[in-house]
């Protein structure tokens, strides 16, 4: 009788944890991702392809004291997992960009300097 009891609170046990864990995933629809998300003068491209695959375009600017402009540019295929896209920029080996999509906006994270992702010199694609 115990055993039985046990069994159905393990059960039930897990069963919360797995709803909590799915309820904590949020799935971004082609709808939510596909856009153009700015940040001043830098700006990411992105367009949903299907099977959890985005095209992502990544055009940067850093504007320098002497009234000159550094550039970075970055494209290339992300996966995005729930609202979470990681995206590697071709020719890249070190550098890796993380876009969260929230609502309304997008979250960035970049892994790796401006040289890393091939970028000039203070452009980085970290912001909201």
């Amino acid at each position: 009788m115990w055993k039985n009891r046990f069994l159905i609170a393990a059960l039930f046990i897990v069963t919360i944890f797995v709803t909590a864990q799915a309820q904590n995933k949020k799935i971004i629809t082609a709808a939510q991702a596909n856009g153009v998300y700015r940040y001043y003068d830098n700006e990411f491209r992105i367009l949903a392809l299907g099977h959890n695959k985005l095209k992502v375009q990544f055009d940067g600017v850093y504007h320098t004291i002497a009234k000159s402009v550094n550039m970075g540019y970055a494209s290339g295929e992300a996966t995005i997992d729930g609202n979470i896209a990681t995206f590697k920029p071709e020719d890249t080996e070190t550098c890796e960009i993380t876009l969260v999509f929230l609502s309304g906006k997008l979250r960035v994270e970049q892994t790796g300097s401006d040289a890393d992702c091939g970028f000039g010199h203070n452009v980085y694609s970290t912001g909201v």
